[in-house]
């Protein structure tokens, strides 16, 4: 699993290799998990787990939606380690009314042991909610792109884009570019980083069409048509997912040369995306 992981990540740390190797710390939930048959010896999802879920479904909060995690890492694991686990509902907040609708955030706390001593903290957050009545006259006239996730650890970047600049992390101890941006080195496990300003070029690595669902705000006709989504290798060598615009979702191909754009989505949000030409 921890191969797979890395291979999936790209992440290259000899820590996580080797007979003395470590888990990568994110990794800290993969060990709790049922897989597909569950957890068949009965250390699943508690009776007081389903009862709340039913009183909220009885409430008509009947959809949700997961809306983030938070993990603490008190020691590493190792290969051989036994995995115990405990999991509690840690809290419901007052109900509150959002974008999506009416519910309440739904806090779980997972404590993570190795060979019984303390190993890691998981905590997911969930809103479980009553969905808000659409207005779809307004839906039509101005559909809305999604909000990306700002944090701590990405924040610097999301500046970078309302400058215009597109900023690429690199550890100052090695000076490995890495993208997306992490709190620490993936080459060498290193903490600390500058920045560097990406040139704007590229070229298309992968890409694929979404057809389904559709989705307005991500066409360019409006109506929910298909749209490309590429994995774009910058000319630093790091790989950003954004939309390729400018030509045909169907014209999109690996290797066409692209650069970068920053696209008003609304008045509120500007976006990088890559622009291609039909000679590219």
């Amino acid at each position: 699993m921890i191969r797979h992981w890395c291979e999936a990540m790209g992440d290259t740390s000899p820590a996580y290799r080797g007979p003395a190797a470590t888990a990568p710390p994110t990794m800290l939930q993969a060990w709790t998990m049922g897989g597909l048959s569950g957890h068949p010896d009965g250390t699943g999802r508690s009776a007081a787990y389903d009862e709340m879920f039913a009183l909220l479904d009885g409430a008509g909060c009947t959809s949700v939606v997961a809306t983030d995690c938070e993990q603490e890492y008190l020691r590493p694991l190792r290969p051989g380690d036994r995995i115990t686990f405990d999991t509690v509902i840690e809290s419901v907040s007052p109900r509150k009314t959002t974008a999506l609708g009416t519910g309440y955030f739904v806090t779980t706390r997972t404590d993570v042991h190795a060979e019984g001593e303390l190993a890691g903290t998981h905590r997911f957050r969930i809103l479980k909610y009553r969905p808000a009545r659409r207005n779809e006259d307004a839906e039509r006239k101005a559909p809305a792109r999604p909000r990306p996730v700002v944090n701590r650890d990405n924040a610097g970047f999301w500046a970078g884009v309302a400058e215009h600049r597109l900023l690429i992390q690199r550890c100052t101890d090695c000076a490995s570019l890495r993208f997306p941006w992490l709190p620490g080195c993936n080459t060498c496990g290193g903490a600390e980083w500058d920045t560097v300003e990406a040139s704007g070029e590229g070229t298309v690595f992968s890409h694929v069409v979404m057809h389904h669902p559709p989705f307005p705000a991500f066409a360019p006709d409006g109506d929910g048509g298909p749209y490309a989504v590429a994995l774009v290798e910058l000319a630093e060598g790091v790989r950003i997912v954004s939309n390729v615009i400018g030509v045909p979702y169907e014209r999109v191909r690996v290797g066409m040369p692209v650069h970068l754009e920053f696209l008003v989505a609304d008045p509120e949000l500007e976006l990088p995306v890559f622009r291609a030409s039909e000679s590219g």
